[in-house]
């Protein structure tokens, strides 16, 4: 043997152990790395579990939950499904990863088809290196982003499906391996419990809420409220219970046969008051005529096209005001489009307590119907006590007046009595208008009581209260024609009254006679000379077209007098 070739073997003997050495080190660093790898992950699991349990609000809950799940695994998107009541589709679905510019150009959330409803059907924990090559894969929508890979990971609440979680694609590439199965299977078991506490904990809030807004809407209507402001509490409320963005109340006009939006609550709530919708034509038709409750997907085919242009309605749930005889509207709690659909706990909670405001609203109708009841045999009284005691006094004090005058010799003498007359028989004539006032009933569409609704209306803008004389045949003698003038005529002398005179009293005297007379004196500060004439110009031309004329004149301790005068029709 050569002495080159034992050198070599010595250097061969040499060498080997350190690429022993080289490899042992190499493998140790590597499972050094995997150790650190897999104590960071622990630690990630056992923070994400700490923080989604640290809250008690269901929607922060999952929102933490889909976070968790993806950041465990690297994932570039991750997503929860709710499944729905019924087991059978996706009731909520909350993404992460996804912008909300692209959530929009997809449109609508998905619906539980394809490997979603896999899940759904199949509970258990699936990965996927090719979403396309599964038989279950549906495809996916117009604009959504590229996905391949896949991991889904059912969550449980007492061996209960809750929902799914779905990730795919993994930030530095690759697939989901079988550690990253296990870590989010742990994941979605603490994720159970953390939601089972905060669906307990809304629910236990809802049921605090409902007994505080049916006891709050209950004490204000029997206390005196006035319905209108009520029914906004209660869309206040009912939105309030369900944690939804809109809530509507619709009461309906029997008349019309339309229901009217009385009350809005939320977003987009100003553009929902006043609206008019006929009963034939809107889908809460039914939940009205039937008493049962209506659950939409989207909210806008609620009432067909009468929703506002521009505003979104999503999930929406419809409820009886009342049932049968007392059925008075509906009741509407809307969410916006991808937000959750309201379930049976939610419904469980809103019937009964539309049920109660129903049977509130109708309570306080009775005590107003009894109130007035009350009113006008009050007034019915004074009415009579007047006609029969006060007039027949006055009269029978004027007539033995009038027979003083025939027996007096002084004229002066007989001139004051006359007047004292005339003044007694002024006063007749007032109290008599006093009890055509006290005998008109709410609802009353005559002449006479059109009267009065003005004078009363235009005591906000006058700041006080106006006297008002009625003499004569006026919803006899005045044609509907001439009278509609002649309430046009007094509003609009009313309120420029109430804009330019700055007056403390104003009278109000209509006499009808051979002519139509009102006349409308205040003590303010009178015409101005040089001031515009466009308001009287308008009274004048209706006198004028209806054959009469109009006049002003300074009154006998200041202000105005002013008399439109027409013949009768």
């Amino acid at each position: 043997m050569r002495t080159d070739d034992l050198e070599g073997e010595d250097h061969a003997r040499l060498i080997l152990p350190q690429l022993r050495l080289d490899d042992l080190l190499s493998e140790l660093q590597a499972r050094l790395e995997t150790v650190v790898a897999t104590r960071d992950r622990v630690h990630g699991l056992l923070e994400a579990v700490v923080s989604i349990g640290s809250d008690l609000d269901l929607a922060t809950v999952l929102r933490r939950i889909t976070e968790a799940a993806a950041r465990l695994v690297d994932a570039r998107y991750g997503a929860l499904g709710v499944i729905d009541d019924e087991g059978e589709g996706l009731a909520q679905f909350i993404t992460v990863g996804v912008s909300e510019e692209e959530i929009e150009a997809i449109g609508h959330w998905p619906l539980g088809l394809g490997l979603l409803g896999l899940l759904i059907k199949e509970p258990h924990s699936l990965r996927l290196p090719e979403i396309s090559a599964h038989h279950a894969s549906y495809g996916f929508p117009d604009n959504h982003p590229p996905m391949r890979r896949f991991l889904g990971v059912p969550i449980r609440i007492r061996d209960v499906v809750f929902g799914n979680l779905y990730l795919t694609e993994k930030t530095g590439g690759g697939d989901f391996d079988e550690e990253d199965e296990v870590v989010v299977t742990a994941l979605a078991t603490a994720a159970g419990i953390a939601i089972e506490n905060a669906r307990l904990y809304q629910e236990t809030r809802r049921r605090e809420r409902w007994l505080q807004a049916s006891s709050e809407i209950s004490n204000a209507l029997l206390s005196g409220t006035m319905p209108e402001d009520v029914v906004g509490l209660v869309a206040r409320r009912a939105r309030e219970i369900c944690d939804a963005d809109l809530a509507t109340v619709s009461l309906v006009d029997e008349a019309a046969r339309e229901f009217v939006l009385t009350a809005a609550d939320g977003e987009h709530a100003q553009d929902f008051r006043g609206l008019r919708i006929p009963i034939d034509d809107a889908v809460a038709a039914s939940v009205y005529i039937e008493g049962m409750s209506l659950l939409l997907e989207d909210g806008r085919a609620a009432t067909g096209t009468n929703v506002p242009s521009g505003v979104p309605a999503g999930p929406t749930l419809i409820v009886p005001l009342g049932v049968g005889a007392s059925a008075r509207g509906v009741l509407t709690v809307v969410n916006e489009p991808g937000g959750a659909t309201f379930g049976d706990a939610t419904r469980r909670l809103l019937e009964p307590f539309a049920a109660q405001a129903a049977v509130a609203l109708e309570l306080a109708e009775r005590r107003r119907d009894i109130e007035r009841l009350l009113l006008l045999e009050d007034r019915d009284r004074i009415a009579k006590d007047l006609h029969d005691t006060v007039i027949q006094r006055l009269f029978a004090t004027a007539m033995t007046l009038m027979s003083v005058i025939k027996i007096t010799q002084k004229p002066d003498v007989a001139h004051r009595v006359q007047r004292a007359v005339d003044d007694l028989d002024d006063t007749i004539r007032q109290i008599r208008s006093t009890i055509f006032a006290l005998k008109i009933e709410p609802g009353d569409d005559s002449l006479r009581s059109r009267v009065y609704m003005i004078v009363n209306a235009a005591e906000e803008t006058l700041g006080f209260a106006s006297s008002v004389r009625l003499d004569g045949l006026v919803d006899t003698a005045v044609s509907p024609k001439t009278g509609e003038h002649l309430l046009a005529v007094l509003q609009e002398a009313l309120s420029n009254v109430a804009k330019h005179a700055k007056a403390r009293q104003v009278g109000v005297t209509i006499d009808v006679r051979d002519e139509l007379t009102l006349r409308i004196e205040d003590d303010g500060t009178g015409i101005p000379a040089d001031g515009r004439r466009s308001g009287l110009r308008n009274l004048a031309d209706r006198a004028e077209s209806l054959g009469g004329s109009l006049s002003t004149r300074d009154g006998a301790h200041g202000g105005t007098v002013l008399t439109w005068r027409v013949p009768l029709q």
